[in-house]
């Protein structure tokens, strides 16, 4: 059949290859990102629930929660049911524009995704430095338009990616050499030059991610200088160390990721491609322990929903 043929230049269909040099190992692959979407869906989807039914939990941490959650759940589903359907139903072929589609998808979740955390990052140097004008600084039109920003950048920031990759040519391999229809991969195979996505992806993305984690390592910064002024550094690290983590865990591997897909010739395939994968579901899996279910009244209101009659409710 056509999927079989990834040479086939009359077909207008991509092949995904899944993970080069690990294909003897399909099933144990397979078993291990499920797992990692069951989670995510399931973290992400309890913090969406309790967040939506709880009226008590309209703080402005918990909308950009609500916002992580919904990005998380975007970036897994866009890359893991198909990644399943390669390594266990042998279905590698993804259409022209269903793999676009997906490339759109992935990389404007990941530009939300650090968005995001930037926008927690201020949420909580507001909360921790500022108590007093939390509210007034953090109102509910203030935090409306950050979320507004984010989505307006993580969508702007793709649509001339997505347009000039698009716009190439492909005439020759359709056999795209990752699990997912990541760009550059895509771009590799035209019959035209694809430097210029190549370098666009590379500089926004260095710029992007150097200007978050900038102010997002100055508000940390600011956060511990104050904690540490008032409490003891174990209670400090408490504060913000398992957010760092998490923040850690997604931009260490995002850009390795990054540098690795374009310069990355030293850099077996293999690695490549796990490393980008594990960077799209191990942050959508490990956000809601880090950042929601951490939280009292997060944990109380999912144990009233899930146990009713178990939980005694909150005395003021």
């Amino acid at each position: 059949f056509m999927a079989s043929d990834p040479f086939n230049s009359s077909s207008s269909s991509f092949i995904l290859l899944g993970v080069p040099g690990l294909e003897a190992f399909p099933t144990c692959l397979g078993i291990l990102f499920c797992f990692a979407y069951i989670l995510a869906v399931l973290g992400n989807g309890a913090v969406l629930l309790v967040l939506g039914l709880d009226k008590a939990l309209q703080a402005p941490s918990h909308r950009l929660l609500a916002m992580l959650a919904v990005i998380d759940v975007v970036m897994v589903t866009s890359v893991v049911p198909k990644l399943l359907s390669v390594l266990w139903l042998g279905s590698a072929e993804i259409g022209h524009v269903a793999c676009f589609v997906q490339m759109f998808l992935v990389h404007s979740a990941t530009a939300g995704e650090s968005g995001a955390l930037v926008a927690m990052a201020v949420d909580r140097y507001v909360a921790i430095c500022h108590p007093l004008r939390y509210r007034a600084v953090l109102s509910g039109r203030t935090t409306a338009r950050m979320g507004l920003a984010v989505l307006l950048r993580a969508v702007l920031s793709m649509a001339p990616l997505t347009a000039l990759v698009t716009s190439l040519p492909y005439c020759g391999s359709r056999a795209v050499p990752h699990s997912y229809c990541e760009h550059l991969a895509v771009a590799s195979l035209a019959c035209a030059d694809p430097g210029p996505s190549g370098l666009y992806s590379v500089a926004w993305s260095s710029l992007v991610v150097g200007l978050d984690v900038a102010f997002i390592a100055v508000s940390y910064g600011m956060i511990l200088r104050a904690v540490l002024g008032k409490e003891s550094p174990r209670r400090a690290l408490s504060t913000c160390g398992c957010h760092l983590c998490a923040v850690l865990l997604f931009y260490v591997p995002g850009v390795v990721s990054i540098y690795c897909q374009r310069f990355g010739g030293a850099v077996p395939a293999r690695e490549r491609v796990l490393l980008a994968d594990l960077y799209l579901t191990l942050p959508a899996t490990l956000n809601p322990l880090v950042y929601s279910l951490r939280s009292r009244q997060i944990r109380r209101a999912l144990l009233r929903m899930l146990l009713p009659r178990k939980v005694l409710p909150e005395a003021g």
